[in-house]
């Protein structure tokens, strides 16, 4: 016969959310899985109603009651959730009554379905990511062979020409030829070495806010929502702020460009996340990064390529900013992925907080 400590214990170690709720339907007991689903501390929910923290669309607490009053348990697929911080998850999950000595309960088990779709979306980009990338490799080492000889080419004839007005038209030939190799190497991503250091990620986001907040000149709020718990993990500094900055100003820009309303926010919020699978690997402990803004969004037509070389929004966008920010993620093992809608651009960024080798 398990101990009420050890009952404790194996509930504390499901990967399964577990919600225990009264006849009020009032938290009396949430497991640490919970806990992480539904980004709120257990500890400070009991005895709060369901409906305080969390809501479902459209509304199900009569069903709820219904089943405290019959004693029938139902089961729930692909429910839509809005979380205490405005956020929507997508669950399964089943509602048990339970019976004690002098009252009774709902026991309430939850499974998320975001996760599911989100390894599986995973898997599509990381595929992607990597045909891309030796894609741009293919073109990259058929464009730079040939511009390096018509840039030698273009040198020699500039040191026969006797006519100094010609001398403007082979400089013009350098000047794009080495355009064009700049070019070139900023769709293979960053080519430095990783100079893995100690990173504090809030210092990493502080540094982004403080350049956008000097760029945009106060004209757009910038909230932070930090957990204050998370680790420090290895990791290049620079190029991570490089990476979130381009995130950053692609959402300041859009709001810019955006003629109503003056209520324009950049949201950071950091959170860690337990037995997380990022493409093929499974992590105990990760760091998620929202970078979100309330601009126009991105549109449909290009959400599912924003991430691909040369692909850009805007018409004065190079295209390249958000292909950089994967590289450079990708490099830390991470992952990055966009959703969004008009009024609401989320990108979310996954790093493990203990990197494994290879």
């Amino acid at each position: 016969m398990l101990s009420n400590q050890r009952q404790k214990r194996v509930l504390e170690n499901l990967s399964t959310a577990i919600l225990l709720l009264d006849e009020e339907l009032q938290t009396e007991y949430m497991n640490p899985a919970a806990e992480m689903l539904l980004e709120i501390s257990g500890t400070r929910l009991i005895g709060t109603k369901l409906s305080d923290f969390l809501r479902e669309e459209p509304d199900t607490q009569p069903a709820f009651l219904d089943a405290l009053r019959t004693g029938h348990p139902f089961t729930k697929r692909e429910a839509e959730f809005i979380l205490h911080n405005g956020s929507r998850i997508r669950l399964d999950y089943t509602v048990t009554p339970i019976a004690f000595e002098h009252d009774s309960g709902l026991l309430i088990e939850m499974q998320p379905r975001d996760r599911l779709l989100r390894i599986s979306r995973e898997e599509d980009l990381l595929s992607n990511q990597e045909t891309t990338r030796m894609l741009v490799r293919g073109l990259a080492h058929e464009i730079k062979n040939p511009l390096g000889g018509i840039r030698g080419a273009a040198q020699l004839l500039d040191r026969e020409l006797v006519n100094d007005n010609l001398h403007d038209y082979t400089r013009i030939i350098i000047e794009e030829a080495d355009r064009l190799r700049n070019l070139v190497d900023r769709m293979l991503g960053p080519n430095k070495a990783f100079r893995l250091a100690s990173i504090n990620i809030h210092e990493v986001l502080e540094r982004v806010c403080g350049l956008i907040a000097a760029e945009c000149e106060g004209r757009i709020q910038i909230q932070r929502d930090y957990d204050p718990s998370i680790p420090e993990f290895e990791g290049d500094k620079e190029q991570l702020i490089q990476a979130f900055l381009n995130i950053a100003r692609n959402a300041m820009q859009a709001l810019l460009h955006q003629e109503q309303p003056n209520d324009k926010r950049i949201t950071l919020r950091t959170r860690t996340l337990r037995q997380v699978t990022i493409g093929h690997r499974r992590h105990r402990l990760a760091l998620r990064v929202n970078i979100i803004d309330n601009g126009p969004g991105v549109p449909d037509s290009l959400l599912k390529s924003v991430f691909y070389p040369m692909i850009s929004g805007r018409p004065e966008g190079s295209g390249l900013g958000l292909s950089i920010t994967q590289s450079i993620i990708g490099q830390h093992q991470g992952l990055v992925e966009c959703i969004s809608e008009p009024g609401h651009t989320d990108f979310i960024i996954y790093i493990p907080l203990q990197q494994k080798p290879g």
